[in-house]
């Protein structure tokens, strides 16, 4: 089994002769499409509405896509805030959810007219010593222990550094309409790239429940409840995709039982996605300029872990494909390198690939979100451009890549200094 690249070895070839590798390019028809089922299958909630994690992947170009597909932003600092002021993304459709969050960056949030996530209850003193309690606020939730659906552990909350604990959530409640807010949201993240109908609707109960207990505790009007990310994609092609409607069709349910008879069903669902809505729709594509034969078989290419993070960091996977050898055998055993001095430095190890050459181009799929807005410059390596793929087959640069004088930038005037 195997993925299929949104672009062909020729296509590849034609974008290649403008732009040389590795770069990351995007399929806007892909993100649009993805952006429309995931609203179709919350339709049945008027006031549903996702909130993008900018964080994934913080493009310009793909924020004004998702803007026009009816999403907002969700930000977890100054620069992702700003980057959507300037897009044009205004109250509310900006999410502020950050932790261990610097005074300033709240007074920003609060000037551009954000959504504030409170990730901590010492935040609700310094918020209003900074720049006053905001009518409609949102507060992040921490059950503890281990988070399952049916049998499987997911992940384990109780060692997550954000949100509070449910009194906390109460107490925050409280203060926070004492100190005049109005309108309450509630927002979680429990597991991370859940490849499993199941997580959203599961999570959905906890929230659902806990809102109609803080309701009945504290008296507050809850306006919203965030799901927040989680809902992941199938990194192996082994792996089935989750299905969004299935998921909105089991949150619906969960709304419909628990909500709905304790007269809240005026209450909007947000999600907060980045990896679901970006990371299929994107390609980190690299060529082929090395081969090593010692104790094992190396290839190695022009992008290295600064490009792409994730298999060096947590050891994942991502597929590859050698354009124009999709039919051919899987019968050879590489570790795909780059070239930083690092040993884990590795797209791919023990990957079996058809037989690879020097000049072939290369595909690393799945790196729409959390590719290129995890690079470095380690070894001083550069980040590569970003690219769009149009719907009409055009190709354009929406990120230029970094130049040797962009990574000396901030040494300007410190070169003599001793």
């Amino acid at each position: 089994m195997a993925k299929i690249p949104f672009i062909t070895k020729q296509k590849a070839q034609e974008i290649i002769a403008e732009y040389p590798t590795p770069f990351h390019i995007y399929d806007e028809k892909g993100i649009r499409e993805n952006a429309r089922r995931l609203k179709e299958a919350f339709s049945w909630n008027k006031g549903f509405k996702e909130y993008f994690a900018v964080k994934a992947t913080p493009t310009p170009a793909i924020l004004n896509i998702l803007k026009e597909e009816g999403c907002g932003t969700d930000c977890s600092s100054y620069a992702e805030l700003l980057m959507s002021q300037k897009c044009g993304f205004e109250n509310p459709d900006i999410m502020f959810s950050s932790n261990d969050t610097p005074e300033e960056e709240f007074a920003f949030a609060a000037k551009v007219g954000a959504i504030i996530n409170l990730d901590d209850i010492t935040h609700i003193d310094m918020l209003e010593r900074v720049c006053g309690i905001p009518e409609t606020i949102c507060c992040r939730y921490n059950p503890g222990g281990t988070f399952s659906v049916s049998t499987d552990i997911m992940d384990n909350p109780g060692d997550a550094k954000y949100g509070m604990t449910k009194q906390q959530m109460k107490q925050a409640f409280l203060r926070l309409k004492e100190l005049g807010a109005k309108e309450f949201g509630i927002h979680s993240f429990l597991a991370s790239n859940t490849v499993s109908n199941e997580y959203y609707p599961t999570l959905a109960r906890i929230l659902f429940n806990l809102a109609a207990e803080l309701k009945e505790e504290t008296g507050v009007h809850i306006g919203f409840i965030n799901l927040s990310g989680g809902v992941g994609v199938p990194y192996t092609p082994d792996k089935e995709p989750n299905d969004i409607m299935v998921i909105g069709q089991g949150v619906k349910e969960a709304f419909e039982e628990i909500l709905v008879p304790a007269g809240m069903g005026d209450v909007k669902i947000f999600t907060e996605l980045g990896r679901f809505m970006l990371a299929p729709y994107g390609h980190l594509v690299t060529k082929v300029i090395h081969e090593k034969h010692i104790h094992k078989e190396y290839v190695g290419v022009d992008a290295c872990a600064a490009n792409l993070m994730r298999p060096a960091m947590y050891g994942a996977y991502h597929h590859i494909t050698v354009l124009g050898k999709e039919d051919l055998p899987c019968d050879h055993t590489y570790d795909v390198t780059g070239s930083l001095c690092e040993n884990n430095d590795k797209f791919a190890i023990d990957r079996k690939l058809p037989e690879i050459d020097i000049g072939d181009i290369l595909v690393i799929h799945d790196t729409g979100a959390h590719g290129f807005s995890m690079g470095y410059n380690y070894n001083g390596r550069l980040r590569s451009a970003e690219l769009l793929l149009r719907e009409d087959g055009a190709v354009v640069m929406i990120r230029r890549p970094e130049t040797v004088e962009d990574y000396f930038a901030t040494l300007d005037g410190f070169w003599d200094i001793k």
